[in-house]
């Protein structure tokens, strides 16, 4: 989709269809032809019969015309939402015969489940909300799904988590089309993140835990994750917070939902994904700062858990700061 011209987009809808999902990308759009004075993208709704739908939040929403004579060139967005619990025969069977005819196909949230039941996710690397991956997964064998990643983009097709990585995803398209400029004046327009890259995690170690309902507890996992190079046994924790270390693990478990340890390594890995994403500093320092204590041990750490080493992670992550420093250091005249 390169070159300066105008993008047609396709937003697929149906009963139930989420309408942050549907909203949140066009918003994205529509904002983007506003700022460039110009037409950028071509945006045109369609739903089966050219019937209006409801939202799952109710709202009553009027598509452009009927799917059934919709065409497609350039982008194909399915949102998700209630609806895809039970897809619509006829947007499946539109999705199948039609996607092909797309230069890129999209979709946001539970969108993946219709794009799944369509074939179009077969043997691609793909995620939606959080909540739902696993029924994906069991569901559609031949997907690899990924839980993790705020979306995925694998070929011509990209799948983005829960309700808001939509906006993430759209984003990043319009940076692709338009360039970073348009992008950043967008997302501030719009008052969110430009880049939130696609593979960090949907959501951070403190909201993918328990908050501990207690002190001194509560106030032991807000230390942790402002000191991850400190000394982090159950021990030395066991005495900030004037526990046995037994009683501390014991309690910390039952409140936070996994050990102390669990918790410790995550709050380090999260750390050092923050800094290899957002900083030029050497591994070596990163590893040291966060509590790997060496290299080696960080590389482990990652293996295990993201499948790929830090150096690997940094190449795949870091694009958009370097593209950000390069245009400082070389600013365009």
């Amino acid at each position: 989709m390169g070159g300066m011209g105008t993008r047609t987009v396709l937003i697929v809808l149906f009963e139930g269809v989420q309408s942050l999902d549907l909203t949140g990308p066009l918003e994205v759009f529509s904002t983007a032809n506003r700022l460039r004075g110009e037409r950028g993208y071509a945006v045109t709704t369609a739903a089966p019969g050219g019937r209006p739908v409801h939202t799952s939040s109710g709202l009553l929403v009027t598509p452009d015309e009927d799917l059934g004579r919709a065409r497609v060139t350039d982008l194909l967005l399915v949102p998700g939402g209630e609806g895809t619990r039970d897809p619509d025969p006829d947007v499946v069977g539109w999705l199948r015969r039609h996607a092909g005819e797309a230069r890129q196909v999209v979709s946001v949230c539970t969108g993946a489940f219709l794009l799944a039941e369509a074939g179009l996710l077969n043997g691609h690397r793909a995620t939606t909300h959080w909540a739902y991956c696993g029924t994906l997964a069991g569901r559609y064998p031949d997907v690899e799904v990924d839980a993790e990643p705020i979306f995925v983009r694998d070929g011509r097709v990209a799948t983005s988590a829960g309700v808001t990585a939509g906006i993430d995803l759209a984003l990043a398209l319009v940076e692709e089309d338009f360039g970073r400029e348009l992008a950043l004046r967008v997302a501030r327009q719009l008052v969110v993140f430009l880049r939130r890259p696609g593979g960090q995690a949907q959501f951070s170690v403190q909201l993918a835990t328990q908050t501990a309902s207690s002190e001194p507890l509560q106030g032991i996992q807000q230390w942790i994750t402002e000191h991850p190079g400190d000394d982090l046994t159950v021990d030395a924790l066991a005495r900030r917070v004037n526990l046995s270390p037994r009683h501390f693990a014991r309690a910390f478990t039952a409140e936070v939902g996994m050990s102390p340890g669990r918790y410790v390594d995550r709050v380090r890995l999260e750390a050092a994904r923050r800094q290899l994403e957002d900083t030029t500093d050497g591994v070596m320092h990163i590893a040291h700062r966060c509590g790997f204590g060496t290299p080696e041990a960080m590389r482990r750490a990652f293996l295990r858990t993201l499948g790929v080493g830090p150096a690997e992670y940094r190449r795949r992550f870091q694009s958009g700061l370097r593209r950000e420093r390069d245009a400082d250091r070389h600013p365009a005249v």
